[in-house]
Order: structure tokens, then C-alpha cells, then sequence
């Protein structure tokens, strides 16, 4: 079946399909999704990612889950899914900057609002980013990097800039993967997000924001 997902990131790859069925006109709007079981077998996931999927969807406004019902495509924002569209096509430039607007504020936000359960977890993801960038694996190492911004995006306690973060997490990790073939800019960059974590482990917003700009000053590195 064509539209079976891979494993690894089932949920994200449901919410990238069922995006492009979206934009693609197949399914309009106030027309009703499949359900829960036609999409487990579409896709060859679990109740779960569809749930998450969908919970995602209804998020960014594209859909309206309507209790006994079903899932409604419920696009009442015509940007919403060119937003998704130019996220695809979006140029280095472009992405930087919204990057860059993003993690200022998720950052002084988490600075604020961090809990010790997300001190852990952003320790344990700043470890492996290191380990990976000392030895070298490129595809580990970007994947710490961005799974580490996130988790600076969920300290920030706000679903908005989370979900903001999230959507454009994906292109930030292709553009990555185009940019570096080894890790060397990730090892050099390594005492700054130290740094990062420090501030948001002092809650002091000021100095995460200060170390972002360093992260970012240059070209919106790793």
C-alpha cells in the first residue's frame, strides 16, 4: 500500500499525509475524515499516532473533531495550508529568520517556566548531541540538536510556540543535513548550548536570550 507510513516518525508522517490530502482538494472542507480504523489500515499505524495526528491537525485549524461524529476538515483560514505548502519550499533565508524569531522567545519563555523534569531531559539530549558530535555521526548529532530545541519549546509551556516550533523542526533538520556532512561546527557550537541550558537552569530569560543570539548571531547555526 502506498500509503503506509515508515516507522520511525509515524505521527509526523500521518499529519504530513493527510496535509497534503488537504491541500490537494481530496478532502474539502466540512467533509468527514475516514475513521479511526480506515486510517489505521491506510496508513499501517496504531490508534495512538492517529490520535496524535489528529490532535495536531485540529491545532494548526484544519480540522474540528465533533464527539460522536467523527473528524471534520475545517480549513477556516485560507493561509493555513499554503503556510504548510511554502514550509516545503521555503528558502534557507526565509527559514533562518522565523528560526531565529522562535527560539529568542521559546527561549526566554523556558527560561521562566521550566520545570525539573525538563531540566533532565534537556541534559540528557545535550549529552547526546555532544557524544554524537565528538564521534562524528552527522545524522545523530542533527537529530539531538533539533530534538534539544524542541525540548526547549515544550519548557516554554506554550502550545503555540511549541507547535510553531515543531512545524518548521522538519525543515530545519533538511536544511541541516544539506549544510553539514560532519560535525564539526557542532562540537565548536557545543559550549554555547551549555551555556543555554545553564540559563534556563538559573531562570534567567535574559541570558537565554543572549546565548541564543549567539547561537544564531552568525548564520542561524546548529
Amino acid at each position: 500500500m502506498e500509503s503506509i507510513v515508515k516507522r520511525s516518525g509515524v505521527c509526523d508522517e500521518v499529519v504530513t499525509k493527510l496535509q497534503q490530502q488537504i491541500a490537494s482538494g481530496k478532502f474539502k472542507t466540512g467533509e468527514k475524515l475516514p475513521s479511526e480504523p480506515v486510517m489505521m489500515q491506510q496508513f499501517g499505524v496504531g490508534r495512538s499516532s492517529i490520535r496524535e495526528a489528529i490532535r495536531i491537525l485540529a491545532n494548526k485549524g484544519l480540522v474540528t473533531v465533533k464527539q460522536g461524529l467523527g473528524t471534520f476538515v475545517d480549513v477556516q483560514n485560507g493561509t493555513l495550508v499554503p503556510w504548510y505548502d511554502r514550509l516545503q519550499s521555503s528558502t534557507s533565508k526565509d527559514l533562518n529568520e522565523v528560526r531565529q524569531l522562535l527560539e529568542l522567545k521559546i527561549a526566554e519563555k523556558a527560561a521562566i517556566n521550566r520545570t525539573q523534569k525538563d531540566i533532565a531531559i534537556l541534559t540528557r539530549l545535550l549529552k547526546k548531541r555532544l557524544h554524537a558530535a565528538q564521534h562524528n555521526l552527522a545524522d545523530e548529532c542533527i537529530d539531538a540538536d533539533i530534538q534539544f530545541h524542541i525540548a526547549i519549546a515544550d519548557a516554554a509551556k506554550n502550545d503555540i510556540l511549541a507547535d510553531l516550533y515543531k512545524n518548521i523542526a522538519a525543515q530545519i533538520k533538511k536544511s541541516f543535513r544539506q549544510a553539514y556532512t560532519d560535525t564539526e561546527m557542532f562540537v565548536i557550537k557545543h559550549s554555547i548550548h551549555e551555556d543555554l541550558l545553564q540559563s534556563i537552569i538559573d531562570k534567567d530569560p535574559k541570558k537565554a536570550w543572549q546565548c541564543v543570539m549567539n547561537i544564531i548571531g552568525e548564520k542561524a547555526e546548529s
